[in-house]
C-alpha cells in the first residue's frame, strides 16, 4: 500500500492560502481531498483562544489531534485522492509557550515524524511582510500586521527544512501571489502523481 500523497499548504495569517486552497479544489474537485483547518473548526465550535499557559497547551493539543484524526480518516475515505491540508501538525509549534521537547512530549511524536508524514509543503507568506492587508473572511484570525510576520518566521523556521519546501513570497498583487501558489500545487501535484 502506498502512503498517501499529503500536502500541506501552510503561512503566515492572511497569506491567501484558504483562498488558493479553495480555487484549487474547484479544478480539481474528483482527484485531491482538502482537510480543513483544524483551529478554525475548533474555534467557530465556541472554545476561546487561551490566554494562560494551560489553556493554550491544551488548545494546541486538541488542534494536533484533530488534525490528525481528520487526514487519517479523510485519507481513508478517499484513498484514491491525494490531500491538500490546510495547515499541517506541525503548526502548532509556533504557538507553543515552552520548549520544542514539551511540545512533542505533550503529543507522543517528534519532529521528523511528523515533517515526514507531509509529501510536500506549500508556505504562503503573510501580506504583512510587503506591507499589505491581512484582512480575511475568518473572524478567529485576530493578529495585527507585527505578530502576523512573527508567527509567519517561527511557522517558515519549523516547516523549510522540508525537502519539498516551497515558499511562495508576499508581493503586491495578492491576485497573483493566490494564482501563483495554484499553480505551484498544481506542479508540485503533478510531479509527485504524474497521472494527475
Amino acid at each position: 500500500m502506498s502512503k498517501t500523497l499529503k500536502i500541506v499548504i501552510t503561512g503566515g495569517p492572511g497569506g491567501g492560502k484558504t483562498t488558493a486552497i479553495d480555487l484549487f479544489r474547484r479544478e480539481f474537485l474528483n482527484e485531491v481531498s482538502v482537510v480543513p483547518e483544524s483551529a478554525t473548526t475548533i474555534f467557530s465550535s465556541g472554545i476561546r483562544r487561551g490566554k494562560n499557559e494551560i489553556e493554550v497547551k491544551a488548545i494546541q493539543k486538541l488542534i494536533y489531534e484533530l488534525q490528525n484524526n481528520m487526514e487519517n480518516l479523510i485519507s481513508v475515505q478517499n484513498p484514491a485522492d491525494a490531500l491538500i491540508c490546510d495547515r499541517g501538525t506541525l503548526d502548532g509549534l509556533a504557538y507553543w509557550p515552552n520548549s520544542q521537547e514539551s511540545f512533542f512530549k505533550t503529543i507522543d511524536s517528534s519532529y521528523d515524524k511528523e515533517l515526514e508524514n507531509y509529501s510536500a509543503v506549500i508556505f504562503f507568506q503573510t501580506a504583512a511582510c510587503s506591507g499589505g492587508d491581512i484582512t480575511s473572511n475568518n473572524p478567529y484570525r485576530l493578529e495585527n500586521n507585527d505578530e502576523a510576520i512573527e508567527l509567519d518566521q517561527k511557522l517558515q523556521s519549523i516547516w523549510k527544512k522540508h525537502p519539498q519546501f516551497h515558499l511562495i513570497k508576499s508581493n503586491e498583487s495578492f491576485t497573483d501571489k493566490v494564482a501563483e501558489g495554484v499553480n505551484m500545487i498544481k506542479t508540485v501535484l503533478n510531479s509527485m502523481r504524474p497521472s494527475v
